[in-house]
């Protein structure tokens, strides 16, 4: 299935028009499913289930869902193409066990560029713009490849910073002089108290628009929220968020009317569903369900993100009549965004059983003040350990995760004590202190 973008932009089309556009798609990404993916026709014949069948967006409520856990069990069975296709190997950062690889093909390479060029001319850039780029390009990692094929699809100017280093970022912007930067928000922050620590005039210098990935800066409402306010009220410049995933391979980015991440209907079909597992009514919360249109490598067909969002329908104000995405609302059972990337308790707990040395643990995440996921790790050693255990364990987790949580060493019936209340029959490794808002 090769990519072909619309002649026309479909998002400034009627709402019908862009629904029977999505029939269309669907149609032909259900024909190349049942041809190409050994997962999918087991799923059509284990279902009884024709596919000639699914011909609207509504018929897809007769299929299975998709989950994590069946991309990490059945990986290689979703592969529509000869491996000698594959172009580029990119790998999530692991939920509940190993990490799910995702190939792209050129076509799927392609795709991508035309996603985040799109994305970006929503949120305002084009031709003529320069953009830092405080994400890593390398680990695998697909959605800084795609900002880089995205930035240079547009006829922008690229920065590959990478991520962290504020004085490089710092020592960039004052010799390059970006007028856009895309990074983690919560990394900001840390920007900023740079900033006035080395006496920076920031508030003079190129930077006019942050976009931000990975975490959110409005609340369901649309209004800023604790760290986009904290942003705004430091730094008087304009605020973009986006929202992404490696499965999806699409990203939904504000315009400047901050209403809401534009969805691309050529790229990805979304729905909303309910905890009854039915559609969810425009306006109410519930479970980002995605289609991918397109895909040659690995499309998915109604893969549950994970993530909770309520679709806005109606003509934006920026003229695109294409359904938006409130910000996310939360996540669904235990999942984490730390630092921009999506974990799962189990992905943390597998580095820490694998460290020879760690004695006992206890994961907790809970709510930072700038109102994003932090994630503490209280280890407890065994005699025999590491010199410098806080560094080599932040290493071990970046290695693996990409991030790292915070690291505190006590000692090891001190950890017992947390792992074994006396109100719990069995060990509690992982405490969860957020204010949830589903």
């Amino acid at each position: 299935m090769i990519f072909t973008p619309p002649v026309k932009d479909i998002e400034y089309e009627t709402a019908e028009t862009i629904a029977r556009y999505q029939d269309r798609r669907l149609v032909e990404t259900i024909g190349y499913l049942s041809e190409h993916s050994p997962y999918y026709r087991r799923m059509f014949e284990e279902n009884a289930i024709d596919p000639g069948s699914i011909t609207r967006i509504e018929h897809l409520q007769q299929l299975p869902f998709t989950t994590k856990a069946d991309l990490q069990r059945h990986n290689d069975e979703f592969l529509c193409v000869a491996r000698e296709k594959v172009i580029d190997y990119v790998t999530t950062s692991g939920t509940s066990g190993d990490p799910v690889t995702f190939c792209c093909t050129e076509s799927d390479l392609e795709r991508l560029a035309y996603n985040e060029k799109k994305s970006f001319a929503t949120a305002g850039l084009k031709p003529g713009n320069i953009v830092q780029l405080m994400t890593t390009i390398d680990k695998r990692f697909m959605a800084g490849l795609a900002y880089f094929l995205g930035i240079r699809e547009l006829g922008a100017s690229i920065i590959r910073v990478g991520n962290g280093v504020p004085e490089l970022q710092w020592d960039t912007i004052q010799r390059l002089r970006p007028d856009t930067i895309m990074c983690v928000p919560s990394f900001i922050l840390r920007l900023l108290d740079y900033a006035r620590q080395h006496g920076i005039d920031y508030h003079n210098s190129s930077v006019r628009r942050i976009i931000g990935i990975g975490e959110g800066l409005r609340d369901p409402d649309l209004k800023l929220n604790l760290l986009g306010k904290s942003i705004k009220d430091q730094w008087d410049v304009e605020l973009f968020a986006t929202y992404s995933s490696t499965e999806m391979g699409a990203t939904f980015a504000e315009c400047p009317q901050g209403c809401g991440g534009h969805v691309h209907p050529e790229l990805i079909i979304v729905e909303i569903i309910g905890d009854d597992d039915r559609p969810a009514a425009d306006g109410t919360p519930g479970e980002i369900v995605v289609t991918t249109l397109g895909v040659e490598g690995m499309p998915l067909l109604r893969f549950r993100t994970g993530d909770i969002a309520a679709r806005i329908t109606g003509q934006c104000a920026c003229g695109r009549n294409s359904y938006r995405l409130t910000p996310l609302i939360g996540r669904k059972n235990n999942m984490i965004k730390l630092k921009g990337t999506t974990l799962y308790p189990p992905a943390i707990n597998d580095v820490l059983d694998n460290t020879p040395w760690v004695e006992n643990y206890v994961v907790e995440v809970r709510d930072s003040a700038a109102g994003t996921d932090e994630v503490v790790v209280y280890v407890g050693l065994r005699e025999a350990h590491v010199n410098d255990p806080v560094k080599e364990l932040k290493d071990r987790f970046r290695s693996r995760l990409r991030v790292a949580p915070i690291v505190e060493i006590l000692p090891s019936d001190a950890v017992n004590r947390m792992l074994m209340p006396p109100t719990s029959r069995k060990p509690i490794k992982f405490i969860d202190t957020r204010n949830k808002k589903h």
